[in-house]
């Protein structure tokens, strides 16, 4: 199930390639959506702001290690297209070792910090305890997150973009049971959707690790190398500490956001949740194509085809202006139709609408630059200029820092809601012109070595 991406036209490889990642990636987020749309129907609109309100920290603390276990993996794409078999399987080991060593200390930390975070972003008193009993549950299963994304890393390395899929769709379809039997059975409240969440994602890394070690022997290291190997520690960590960095200062940004959203209330976080959560769901398709090109990319780097990168992420851009555009009209129109759905028959939607309405469209007008900001970052991960993509996180930092003090002073929603469009505008614009610099460098690379 491999696909070598060095040969062939660049789009069609791409999109064969991203197929099954966009189908993981909207399981991914229908995984998510389960929680909250049984939250919202079976326990209320508090409890859909609770779990809402803790939607920036979990993506910090999964963003750490979903961020850093990428970056493990750029190694193990680049090994595979330069037909290194050894250093492919060096790179699995020593990935495998620092990932768990990754996960003891974020789930260690993020614990520590939990509640002076929720603090800090002045999480409304209704919904608070709520919000720490779900976003501690979550924390407690960082590891089974980390290793799925991890051995899903090493599988679209080499290529394989399908088995984590069947993978996922299996994890999701368990998580509805899990959380219709916690929540609406065993009546567990906002905790009990964060444990089916925890328990349907160590089903899913346990069984991508099975098939790994039994079905892919490229992926798997022999007993000797079952230890950490200097040189592959330095490049792995050097990838994956900016990678988690650069999650991690989006993430910083996005729970700024969060806080100035706070400011007005449960009913305003409520529905800010609902229409973040449609957004979300309408990004895959950004975000997945932005997964092939680190794969490509990575490949294509290995192989030393710089040309074939570029073209790779012209194609990628053409498409996704055509998928910003339907996104666009689908989320804007649709709205209505998703909140009836997050939320139950007893919520007066007319109180929530304006802010579910103010956000979505606000951001629905960005799309074709965060589609910038996934192709071009991971055009310059997979190439291993990791460093430069996370000026890109940087950027989107100050962007939303910005915003959200303004909105904060003036106590202004519109601005809390354009915190992402703004984001998404300053990042996609200097992540192009950061990828036009590393083409060029490495095309005069070649050109010296010729």
């Amino acid at each position: 199930m491999e696909i070598n991406m060095t040969e062939g036209k660049p789009l069609p490889i791409l999109l064969r390639f991203m197929f099954p990642i966009f189908l993981g990636n909207l399981f991914q987020q229908l995984y998510n959506m389960v929680d909250t749309i049984i939250v919202g129907n079976f326990i209320g609109a508090d409890a859909l702001a609770a779990v809402g309100s803790t939607g920036t920290v979990m993506f910090l603390v999964l963003g750490l290690a979903s961020g850093m276990t990428a970056g493990f993996t750029i190694i193990t794409s680049q090994k595979y297209g330069a037909d290194d078999a050894e250093g492919t399987r060096w790179s699995v080991s020593n990935g495998i070792i620092l990932s768990v060593i990754v996960s003891a200390v974020l789930t260690a930390v993020s614990l520590l910090c939990m509640r002076p975070l929720l603090t800090l972003m002045s999480t409304p008193a209704n919904i608070y305890e709520d919000a720490y009993s779900y976003i501690s549950v979550i924390c407690f299963g960082v590891v089974a997150t980390v290793f799925y994304n991890l051995f899903s890393s090493f599988l679209r390395a080499v290529g394989n973009s399908k088995m984590p899929l069947y993978f996922l769709i299996l994890s999701a379809s368990l998580n509805v049971v899990f959380d219709l039997l916690f929540v609406v059975t065993f009546r567990m409240g906002v905790a009990g959707a964060a444990w089916a969440t925890d328990l349907s994602q160590v089903i899913s890394a346990v069984l991508c690790g099975i098939y790994i070690f039994r079905k892919v022997p490229l992926l798997t290291p022999r007993k000797s190398q079952w230890k950490l190997k200097r040189s592959f520690v330095k490049n792995q960590l050097g990838t994956g500490i900016p990678m988690a960095l650069q999650f991690g200062i989006t993430a910083s940004g996005t729970i700024i956001m969060q806080a100035a959203i706070n400011q007005f209330g449960s009913i305003a976080v409520a529905g800010f949740t609902a229409a973040n959560k449609v957004y979300s769901l309408l990004a895959q398709g950004m975000l997945s194509i932005g997964q092939a090109m680190a794969t490509f990319s990575g490949q294509n780097y290995g192989k030393g085809e710089i040309r074939r990168i570029r073209e790779g992420a012209n194609v990628s851009m053409l498409a996704m202006v055509v998928y910003s555009a339907a996104a666009a009209v689908i989320g804007i129109v649709c709205l209505p139709f998703f909140l009836n759905l997050f939320l139950g028959a007893n919520t007066d939607l007319s109180a929530i609408m304006p802010y579910s309405g103010t956000y979505m469209n606000i951001s629905m007008s960005c799309l074709i630059f965060l589609s910038m900001i996934f192709i071009y970052r991971n055009t310059l991960q997979g190439c291993g200029f990791a460093l430069a993509a996370m000026f890109g996180g940087v950027a989107e930092l100050a962007a939303r820092l910005t915003c959200a003090w303004i909105s904060m002073a003036m106590h202004n929603y519109i601005l809390a809601a354009a915190c992402d469009a703004s984001a998404w505008v300053v990042a996609g614009i200097l992540l192009f012109f950061l990828y036009r610099r590393m083409i060029r460098k490495l095309e005069r690379q070649i050109e010296k070595s010729c």
